[in-house]
């Protein structure tokens, strides 16, 4: 079970069918997606890799990021992507806690390949090289599919190692199989959306996360794959493709969908017109408040799914239907709204206390989820991966209760996760980088709620006893630390952290501060 069988199968059914746009080119059909995944997979076998090998995808969303993807499986590797705002030395402490062999890089990212050490390559994804790997010198026959054949892999041999901040302060490497990923893709069709062959799905969010992950519900359609010529997100841009295309489908995150909103109602724009640009707007990876969410159906129409899931369980736990969010006439519309809907159907959901035992609806505990869609475990962290999986169940550390539906609502986090603008961050890791700041004895990082980001990092910092400190000073160190996006918009500079009687800081009473 090799996730490139379902291009290879895709290019051999319908060769001819456009499958990947550049904005409003078409820069491949699915034969010629497969033919050059193919011929990246003899390229990086060629180099000496083996299957299981680790490939490093560090890139911004790019037109040739699903050819490499799938390159790298056609091989029997493992892809490794990486978040486009993350530093440069968390990018190296990636590169060596994976062992990867091998980077795909965008130049912006990456100006000297040699800045990413312990690697057999590092490729700019632009280059004439690359060029070269993905195009050949002569273009293929008919046959060239046939070359070589998709390397073989078991089910549960892990496809998509995928980094999450952890609680240490330290990322941890989910191992993702291509049974997960094939149970997602599948579900999709059952709990998400349908999708035809004449469907298109755009990257507007990063390809490394949970946006990349849904090409493959639709390279299993045969639908389209368009990445905006800006590589990135551009409310106005995305009108303009759908109109052009047809209409899209995307994931986004809750800050993307307030701003897709928001470029509606500047254009003046009817839900029917909205239909135009837009098929379906799959919301998830923070909390959509439920103000937001009327306000979205408001001014766009029913073209919304929400989904709740995590990178242990990619994109599967819970969805929030269509037929949810249009069910105006039920007497708990309003608590629908405001959860994240039931169990996907490759899962099951339940609510635990501390000892494992399921709690009654209503009650709040930890969301534990089991299915097929459960990753393999923490790449060489056997303790982290026994902490999290325990008798087949996802501790997902996330708090929640059920009711008599089996609705989940989410109410708080057991972790101290601050998510904003659907991108996770973890305190402690900006703790631990702020503490080696020249000037600061104490630090304690909380999320404070905010209108545009859902979150954002405050700072509370206390100076050793006669040092000067001031944000300008803190944020640049952090800067050059950490990723951007990591870093506090706001520090606090405060005489002593609120602590119990155990030396224990009081975060709930720094919240109340912020809040």
């Amino acid at each position: 079970m090799n996730l490139a069988h379902l291009l290879q199968r895709k290019a051999l059914e319908h060769p001819d069918r456009p499958a990947i746009f550049n904005g409003t080119l078409p820069v491949a059909t699915h034969f010629e997606w497969a033919e050059r995944a193919a011929r990246v997979g003899a390229h990086l076998r060629a180099q000496g890799l083996q299957p299981g090998d680790r490939v490093l995808l560090f890139m911004r969303n790019h037109p040739r990021y699903l050819e490499l993807l799938f390159g790298a499986w056609w091989a029997g590797l493992v892809a490794v992507p990486i978040n486009a705002k993350l530093h440069l030395k968390e990018v190296q402490w990636i590169v060596e806690n994976a062992g990867a062999r091998w980077a795909f890089v965008t130049a912006d990212l990456v100006p000297d390949p040699a800045a990413l050490t312990g690697l057999d390559g590092v490729m700019d994804v632009d280059s004439t090289a690359c060029d070269a790997w993905v195009n050949g010198a002569e273009r293929g026959g008919e046959d060239a599919l046939y070359i070589e054949e998709p390397e073989e892999r078991a089910p549960d041999d892990t496809a998509w190692l995928f980094y999450t901040s952890g609680t240490t302060g330290r990322p941890k490497g989910v191992m993702i199989t291509h049974r997960n990923l094939l149970t997602m893709g599948l579900g999709y069709f059952n709990d998400v959306d349908h999708v035809s062959p004449q469907d298109a799905i755009a990257y507007a969010a990063p390809m490394s996360h949970g946006a990349g992950l849904y090409a493959i519900p639709h390279l299993m359609a045969g639908a389209r794959h368009v990445v905006p010529a800006s590589g990135g997100f551009d409310a106005a841009e995305l009108f303009e493709l759908g109109r052009q295309l047809g209409p899209l489908s995307l994931f986004a995150a809750p800050t993307i969908v307030k701003r897709i909103v928001d470029e509606a109602e500047a254009q003046g724009l009817t839900p029917e017109q909205c239909g135009q640009s837009f098929k379906t707007i799959v919301y998830g990876g923070a909390p959509m408040y439920a103000a937001d969410i009327r306000r979205a159906l408001r001014s766009m129409g029913l073209r919304f799914v929400q989904i709740y899931g995590q990178g242990e369980s990619p994109m599967t736990g819970t969805a929030l239907s269509r037929a949810h969010l249009a069910d105006t006439a039920h007497p708990r519309h309003e608590a629908r709204i405001a959860s994240v809907g039931v169990a996907q159907t490759p899962v099951r959901i339940r609510v635990a206390g501390p000892d494992g035992q399921s709690l009654p609806a209503g009650e709040v505990g930890e969301v534990l989820i089991q299915g097929d869609s459960i990753m393999a475990g923490y790449w060489q962290n056997p303790e982290a991966t026994q902490a999290a999986i325990r008798d087949g169940w996802l501790w997902t550390g996330d708090m929640g209760a059920l009711d008599d539906d089996g609705f989940l609502t989410l109410k708080d986090r057991s972790k101290d996760l601050i998510i904003s603008g659907g991108s996770n961050i973890y305190p402690r890791e900006v703790e631990e980088v702020l503490l080696h700041a020249p000037g600061v004895a104490e630090v304690a990082v909380v999320g404070a709620p905010d209108p545009e980001w859902g979150e954002v990092v405050v700072a509370f910092v206390v100076p050793l006893p006669g040092a000067a400190l001031d944000a300008q000073t803190l944020d640049a160190f952090c800067l050059d630390q950490i990723a951007r996006f990591k870093r506090p918009k706001r520090y606090e500079l405060v005489e002593a952290l609120p602590k119990n009687n155990y030396g224990k800081v009081l975060k709930t009473v720094l919240r109340e501060r912020v809040c």
